[in-house]
């Protein structure tokens, strides 16, 4: 079997060394330093340098491919995927693009091909979850809370990011989505502000963001729905203090070749590195609720210092890892373009994604009360 993966980040990297373990796993960048990074860590790993945004040449790329997992920046995820499924391939997508991925549904149909996207830890398993329990309950309240976090705090941000910074720029700029009373509110991002206590770690800060996505549309029978950001208490006012100034403007200033956004994040990418064995951690609580009970689901997990894996690598690849080996062991059949509800939605998909994530120390922790 003949994976390839687009992509060769710090997640990127984790999905192909989980994959490795049982498939032929290809890797593509165009950075040589992610590729030696990888191929340090696992020399069984082929790599091959390649510009990814040349969507032309993907037909030839993936020509020799079984399945692909699509792990490229967000601003190239929705060409990415569509060259993809033009070529015929069925694909696992993290690429958390801001564009409709359903759009690209009937064109999954006709090339029969299998594309299931936002294939994370939110959105990702938050939606797996609630496509799940939206089968067997009336649900009237989802919410979901989720943080990835360093576990030492440095000043001024106290934040590091495993992934390029201007995909989380973009989400503290991007309008947030949710649904109170059965009506779409949309307000800023980094608003409605809350501090709230979460074991082990104390006191973050939550703000809305655009994490809803898929399931404004797909769960829009559900009455309300929010998705918070956790950080750090403080770094709200340090992002609105960059927006204020302009840093996060994605309008061109006279003279300068780039925008204020792309020059912020150049600038953020040393201070929001993640180093390659940082201890750091993600965090997620999920609230489903009825009439009768809240059912909820609780996400600790830290830096693997056994196999010098990131948390947010782990939370997030192994979640598209375990899609993954679902569709090459035959236990979601269906053809189109699928968000993760629409996969949980089958118990045997629940199952086999938690049990995939289990096996490698990945643990949700379900409880239940009664309202």
């Amino acid at each position: 079997m003949q994976i390839a993966i687009l992509g060769a980040g710090m997640v990127g990297r984790a999905m192909a060394i989980d994959l490795q373990q049982k498939y032929s796993v290809t890797s593509f960048d165009v950075s040589e330093q992610s590729l030696d990074i990888l191929s340090k860590k696992n020399k069984l790993i082929k790599t091959v340098k390649s510009d990814l945004s040349n969507f032309e040449n993907y037909p030839t790329l993936l020509q020799n491919f079984d399945y692909v997992i699509c792990a490229v920046p967000g601003f190239m995820g929705y060409n990415a995927l569509q060259a993809i499924i033009n070529a015929g391939k069925n694909v696992v997508d993290i690429s958390f693009f801001p564009e409709d991925a359903l759009a690209l549904d009937n064109l999954a149909k006709q090339k029969n091909v299998t594309a299931i996207v936002d294939c994370g830890v939110a959105p990702g398993m938050s939606n797996l979850i609630l496509g799940y329990h939206n089968v067997n309950m009336t649900i009237t309240n989802f919410e979901c809370m989720v943080g990835g976090l360093p576990k030492k705090r440095v000043k001024p941000f106290e934040y590091k990011a495993p992934f390029s910074p201007i995909d989380v720029l973009e989400e503290y700029t991007r309008p947030a989505r949710y649904v109170e009373n059965s009506c779409i509110i949309t307000k800023p991002a980094l608003s409605d502000a809350e501090l709230l206590n979460f074991e082990p770690i104390g006191t973050l800060e939550s703000f809305n963001t655009d994490g809803l996505r898929s399931i404004l549309f797909t769960m829009g029978h559900i009455p309300n729905m929010k998705e918070k950001t956790l950080r750090y208490p403080g770094h709200i006012d340090l992002m609105k203090g960059l927006i204020a100034a302009g840093f996060l403007s994605t309008e061109k200033i006279n003279g300068l070749a780039t925008t204020p956004m792309e020059f912020t994040s150049k600038l953020l990418f040393n201070q929001w590195k993640l180093g390659e064995e940082e201890p750091e951690f993600t965090l997620m609580q999920i609230n489903i609720s009825d009439k009768t009970k809240t059912i909820t689901y609780n996400l600790y997990d830290e830096y693997d210092a056994t196999t010098k894996t990131s948390s947010m690598s782990r939370t997030t690849g192994y979640t598209a890892t375990a899609a993954l080996n679902m569709l090459i062991d035959g236990q979601f059949k269906d053809k189109g373009v699928f968000p993760p509800e629409l996969v949980g939605k089958y118990e045997n998909c629940f199952n086999y994604m938690l049990g995939y994530l289990k096996e490698r120390n990945v643990l949700y922790t379900k409880s239940e009360v009664v309202n």
